[in-house]
């Protein structure tokens, strides 16, 4: 049984490459774009699932040393080690607006320490701001290229049906010149015409299943960046406010 099945899927498959290997010059260049669209969209599935899945472990190990150390000097050093996380790099952003607060009141007359406080209390609602727009940053750049998922998944299947349609209109041309009015003379022109459906939606399901994971994994991300920012502002007011 195992052998018949074998068998079949290997007979299956040979005809479905020779439809391929026959086609007509109009089939066979929908079939080049198609395949260029599933290439593109496998490269960046494989290059974004690496990409997210360091981002989150850089992650995961950026906030244990933010909530182990105590100093933020400490924490800012340990951003070298952790490039692709954007916790580390929300609090980079965020070290900086303080440092310059902090430099900032430093220069002036009153250098006393309730003035750098009072310059950092201040400063809240503008670090906040710069925290938020570092997030946001962070966030564009890890949805960079999936936007080319979203646009396979929504038109390669047009791509494929166009294919299809022309195949179809063909072979009814084709059916009308010859006087034949047989399945048999029409059927092998229609089932070269479906090809192309059937690379569409092969090019098309795995680029919208890879872009429905990315993005719930892009929300999951944009969760954490939103607790940290809270976090990372509620350890500045305690330090300085």
């Amino acid at each position: 049984m195992a052998e018949m099945s074998s068998i079949l899927l290997q007979a299956s498959f040979g005809s479905f490459w020779s439809l391929i290997l026959n086609s007509g010059p109009l089939a066979n260049f929908v079939l080049l774009i198609l395949l260029g669209f599933s290439v593109l969209s496998w490269a960046i599935i494989f290059k974004k699932y690496k990409i997210y899945r360091e981002v989150e472990q850089q992650s995961m190990g950026f906030h244990e040393e933010f909530e182990r150390l105590s100093s933020l000097s400490e924490i800012n050093l340990s951003c070298e080690k952790f490039p692709m996380s954007p916790l580390a790099g929300i609090f980079k952003s965020g070290y900086r607006e303080l440092n310059h607060r902090v430099q900032t009141a430093k220069a002036s007359r009153d250098t006393s320490e309730d003035a750098q406080r009072l310059a950092v209390a201040n400063g809240l609602e503008a670090l906040n701001r710069t925290l938020r727009k570092t997030a946001m940053t962070e966030m564009l750049a890890m949805e960079r290229s999936l936007n080319w998922l979203a646009t396979t998944g929504a038109i390669t299947p047009f791509i494929g049906l166009f294919g299809t349609v022309v195949g179809i209109i063909n072979a009814f041309q084709g059916l009308g010149a010859g006087g034949a009015t047989t399945i048999q003379a029409v059927a092998p022109g229609i089932s070269e015409a479906l090809v192309a459906t059937a690379a569409g939606l092969f090019a098309a399901i795995p680029a919208v299943i890879g872009y429905n994971h990315f993005i719930n994994r892009l929300r999951q991300f944009g969760a954490e960046m939103d607790d940290f920012t809270v976090e990372f502002l509620n350890l500045i007011e305690r330090s300085f406010v």
